[in-house]
């Protein structure tokens, strides 16, 4: 498979960072494809010289996912597990849970590893991974150190500078957005005069005092006007509210009820049975709210969800950023056919974003996307090397000043990131008609289509003896990323044809056999006429898969 060129210059500054400190952090969002990038670089740090690794996780299905998603990036390189009920250290790279390796038996029979990924690094400091990372340390002083994270600010205040002392590149929230590998968020601020009582909550060791803001914010004509704002902005969206307390989750959630708006809520002291029963209700559709305190802003996602409600103010934007985040998930059409979802609105009662600014802000995709060495700063706080582009430190926290990036581009000029993302496709778009309507790229192995049908953007793909897949529906740049994503799936570096000097090179006689309509067409070159003849052959299951969701679109 191919990464995404993104992911590419990921891979390539952590393993510099690896080679040049022995140790770094990469920061990337869900839907960066971290296990994706973090098996990628363990497989280039393996090309140049035998080795074994561990890459820990601190839930037993993400070693699972781990290691399944590592085979498809490195199929030539052995894997094993160790966890409660499989302890082998057999394979190349082993998968290990930290709760069962982290005691003290199991760590006295790790072998000597020369790579230890930390998958969400962020929970690195905690003593169970400290006791693994010591140990790995004791028996090999050249251990390289990989950490990957979407969130690297603890809400304990705690930094990670102690166990990293850079961080080889950022990918943000807002650049996905831009690719079209999330949706863009509406964001609204809705002041329903608290703001002020709000503001002067005072922080706790991890957090704002979460029982003083329920006293501000639970009332029942707060909590009746965030549904009628709900109704006005969001309308019938599928919707995720956090609240600050219990009482308060319980308080809205029966006034979106009264309202004859369906809700469920959940929160952490709930047996797993009950919640999971909740979650059902949401997931299955018989509920259209989930209200919940503390649960879901970390390892949840239900991809229709389009709407997110913040009831309660964030004194760290990571938190923000990841209570957004269960909004921006794109739609897999095989799995929700009926769901056409192109934004995610953003309904904020509780000042967050006044505080950490909106996730549209500031988007420069030339610092974000470009293809040069990626430059560095010193943090002055810590000292430590990060991007450039870094806003705020994500070992130690501090804050850079906020200064508009000259030539700046909105995040919702898609045309210019659609532009950028076929720039640096792996392969070549090709307009079929010359009508912005119908794009397709092929492989030797599948082919992508990009199309527009009753007014919607479909993302189709297609490999050889199968019928035509949907991959997307909504805006274009989504689609475009879906496809592409698709294409990546299936070739590798060798059949890229970007790089294929024979694409170019004018359309055989037996191609034009096919395509009457073109004999005339000297500008006509073999790749232009394979794709025209892979839309022509596929006609027939290109529609029947577009009108599957045409009622929806």
């Amino acid at each position: 498979m191919l990464l995404r060129p993104r992911q590419k210059q990921l891979v390539a500054r952590s393993v510099d960072a690896l080679n040049k400190h022995g140790n770094t952090l990469a920061v990337a969002p869900t839907g960066a494809g971290k296990t994706i990038m973090l098996s990628a670089i363990i497989g280039e740090m393996f090309k140049s010289d035998s080795a074994k690794a561990c890459v820990l996780a601190h839930r037993d299905e993400l070693t699972a996912q781990n290691e399944g998603k590592f085979r498809r990036v490195n199929p030539a390189i052995n894997t094993s597990v160790y966890d409660a009920s499989i302890k082998s250290w057999k394979g190349d790279v082993t998968f290990a849970m930290v709760q069962t390796l982290s005691r003290e038996s199991n760590l006295a029979n790790m072998p000597p590893v020369d790579v230890l990924v930390i998958d969400e690094a962020h929970h690195a400091r905690a003593e169970s991974y400290m006791r693994v990372i010591d140990r790995a340390k004791a028996v090999n002083a050249n251990l390289k150190l990989l950490g990957m994270t979407a969130t690297p600010n603890r809400g304990d205040k705690k930094g990670l500078r102690p166990i990293f002392s850079n961080v080889a590149d950022q990918i943000t929230v807002k650049e996905l957005i831009a690719s079209g590998h999330l949706v863009p968020p509406r964001t609204f601020v809705m002041d329903v005069g608290v703001q002020d009582e709000l503001r002067h909550v005072k922080k706790t060791a991890s957090d704002y005092d979460m029982g003083a803001v329920a006293a501000i914010m639970n009332t029942r004509p707060i909590n009746d006007a965030v549904v009628k704002h709900w109704k006005e902005k969001a309308g019938d969206r599928k919707t995720v509210a956090f609240c600050s307390t219990v009482a308060h989750a319980e308080a809205v959630a029966a006034s979106f009820n009264a309202a004859g708006v369906p809700a469920v809520i959940v929160h952490g002291e709930m047996p797993d049975s009950e919640r999971n029963a909740v979650l059902a209700e949401y997931t299955e559709g018989r509920a259209l709210v989930i209200v919940n305190v503390a649960v879901l802003t970390e390892g949840w996602d239900h991809p229709p969800t389009a709407c997110v409600v913040l009831l309660r103010p964030s004194s760290y934007k990571s938190t923000m950023i990841q209570m957004i985040g269960r909004g921006l998930r794109t739609i897999d059409p095989a799995e929700y056919p009926t769901v056409v979802k192109k934004d995610c609105v953003v309904l904020d009662f509780g000042t967050s974003t006044l505080l950490h600014g909106s996730l549209e802000q500031d988007v420069n995709l030339d610092d974000q996307m470009g293809e040069s060495e990626a430059p560095t700063k010193d943090c002055p706080e810590c000292g430590a090397e990060v991007p450039a582009a870094v806003k705020e430190c994500p070992l130690c926290g501090y804050e850079w000043e906020q200064q508009a990036a000259h030539g700046a581009v909105a995040s919702g000029n898609f045309v210019m990131s659609e532009i950028d993302l076929l720039k640096r496709s792996s392969f070549l778009w090709v307009d079929l008609q010359g009508n912005d309507k119908y794009y397709l790229a092929t492989g030797f192995n599948a082919w992508g289509g990009v199309f527009l049908k009753d007014g919607a953007w479909h993302a189709i793909g297609g490999i050889k003896s199968q019928q035509p897949k949907h991959l997307a529906v909504g805006e274009r740049i989504v689609c475009f990323a879906a496809a592409d994503d698709w294409l990546n799936l299936y070739e590798s570096d060798e059949t890229a044809h970007k790089t294929r000097s024979w694409i170019h090179q004018p359309a055989t006689a037996k191609q034009l056999q096919y395509l009457p309509g073109h004999r005339n067409d000297y500008n006509l070159t073999r790749y232009k006429a394979s794709a025209l003849l892979t839309a022509q052959f596929n006609r027939d299951g290109i529609n029947r898969a577009m009108s599957a969701v045409g009622g929806a679109a």
